[in-house]
Order: structure tokens, then C-alpha cells, then sequence
């Protein structure tokens, strides 16, 4: 689909059962309560300059820039020259001429200083080998009182309570059969974006509750669909292996071990 990251789910929604709610309304939602969150109001910004950090294949960006309209620029950023040309072909199909992609590597980015009115990061810090270097360059692109947004994937504050030795097993397996370089935990987020000193003080959450019915939400949509064998038994059986990987990164949010972090903050004017 356009957006590769979770869903949002409301209390109710899950009270009455997480498969009842469209799977692709899900992402939206996650979007438009995203943008709740970053403060992002549809008439103030209508004319911002937006910088979305690990766009995937843009359906964030589309979504940011329709929602904005058309006096808003939007700018999408990935290392995948396949993710921009796609990003670029559904902007074209749909008509969203003012959203853009360009291949471009988040860690060393080529925009001058004090560039877009808001930094927007959806589930691209889990990815960073550079932590530091990631949030450094995203405050340093964003311009004076402009907004800044972001989730991603965290595990939890070991300082005060160390992981346990199944703790440990169960990260190295997240690491490695996605190819992450490491987590960190919300709390090291918020102290490295209070560590560059030009923003003002940081708004986190954890969004546990309100995602993770996603990793069992795409295993009901990617594999319980028996065409997929029929017709393409290798992709199936990879998206068998892959819904195994679903289901453990779900019990690695479920008892706490990961944190779906939140944060949002406004650069300093002075």
C-alpha cells in the first residue's frame, strides 16, 4: 500500500475489535492524529514549507500535502531511488503536484539551515545508524518557531531496570531479521533533541495502545487470504515467515519491551 507504517486505533475501535475497522482508514487515521499531535493546523500552514524524513514511497506526503492544499510544499526524502520514482508516478496518477521526492541521506542533508516550517519523521529513526546525527539534522534544517513531529519505534529505558537476558535475545532477533540498527528509548530521544539547544521543551507519548492491534492487523490482512498460495506460493510462504516476525515484534510491545515513541516540539525564535 502507500504507507508503510501502523495504524491508529481508538479505544472504541478496539473494544469492538480491531478487523472491524478498514486496515488502510488506519493509516490515515495514524497520519491525521499525527499532525494533531505536531500542532500542524490546516489553515495556519497552509503555505508551509514541509520536509517529510524517510518518506517510503510518499503516501504520508501526498496525504500531508492534499490536506494542506496547494499552497503548501511538501518534500520527501529517502536513500531509495525505486521509493522516489514511485513516490513521483502516484503524485502524478493522483494529481498532487505539490509534493516531491528526491533520494537525498537523512544523516547529511543537503537543505540549507533554516529551511521548512515543519520536520515531519514517520517510522524512519528505527532505520538511523546515527541516532544523534538523525535528530541533529532535523533540527538544523527546521527554521525558527517551526514545528517538528515524529514517531518511531523504541525500546524501553534500561538504565534503571537492565534488560533481562530474554530482553536481550528478543532485541538482537527485532535487529536482526529487519536489518535495524538499534533502538533507543523515548526518554534518549527527548535527551538528544534537548541536546541540540534550539528547541523548546519537547512533548513525548507512548502510542502503544493506540497501534498495536497494526502487527496483528497485517498478519489477518498479508497472509489469511488463501489466493495467496495458490497463486504465488514462494511470496506467500515469505509472507508467512514475515507474519511470524509481525507477531513477535507484537508481544515485544505488549509486555513493554518496546515503545511506540511520540514527539513533537517547536524550535526556539531566539
Amino acid at each position: 500500500g502507500e504507507h508503510i507504517h501502523l495504524g491508529y486505533y481508538t479505544k472504541e475501535e478496539m473494544e469492538a475489535g480491531y478487523k472491524k475497522k478498514n486496515f488502510i482508514e488506519a493509516k490515515y487515521d495514524f497520519v491525521d492524529e499525527m499532525m494533531k499531535l505536531g500542532g500542524i493546523d490546516l489553515e495556519a500552514d497552509s503555505s508551509a514549507k514541509v520536509l517529510d524524513v524517510g518518506c517510503g514511497v510518499g503516501g504520508t506526503s501526498r496525504h500531508i500535502a492534499k490536506k494542506l492544499g496547494p499552497n503548501a510544499d511538501v518534500t520527501g526524502i529517502t536513500l531509495s531511488p525505486n521509493q522516489v520514482k514511485r513516490a513521483t508516478e502516484l503524485a502524478e496518477e493522483q494529481g498532487v503536484k505539490n509534493a516531491k521526492f528526491t533520494v537525498m541521506n537523512a544523516l547529511e542533508m543537503e537543505f540549507p539551515d533554516n529551511t521548512f516550517d515543519i520536520v515531519w519523521a514517520c517510522e524512519s529513526g528505527e532505520h538511523m545508524p546515527d541516532k544523534e546525527a538523525y535528530i541533529n539534522e532535523m533540527m538544523r534544517v527546521l527554521k525558527p518557531g517551526g514545528k517538528f513531529v515524529m514517531a518511531t519505534w523504541c525500546q524501553r529505558d534500561d538504565r534503571e531496570v537492565p534488560f533481562t537476558k530474554k530482553d536481550e535475545k528478543d532485541l538482537r532477533f527485532l535487529y536482526e531479521e529487519w536489518t535495524h540498527p538499534y533502538f533507543i528509548s523515548i526518554e534518549k530521544y527527548a535527551e538528544l533533541i534537548d541536546a541540540t539547544g534550539v528547541m523548546n521543551e519537547v512533548t513525548t507519548a507512548d502510542w502503544v495502545d493506540e497501534t498495536i492491534a497494526s502487527w496483528r492487523h497485517s498478519i489477518w490482512v498479508g497472509v489469511y487470504d488463501p489466493r495467496g498460495f495458490i497463486f504465488k506460493p514462494t511470496k506467500y510462504l515469505k509472507c508467512v515467515r514475515d507474519a511470524y516476525c509481525l507477531e513477535r515484534m507484537h508481544r515485544a510491545f505488549d509486555r513493554g519491551l518496546m515503545q511506540y515513541g511520540m514527539f513533537a516540539a517547536t524550535k526556539k525564535t531566539e
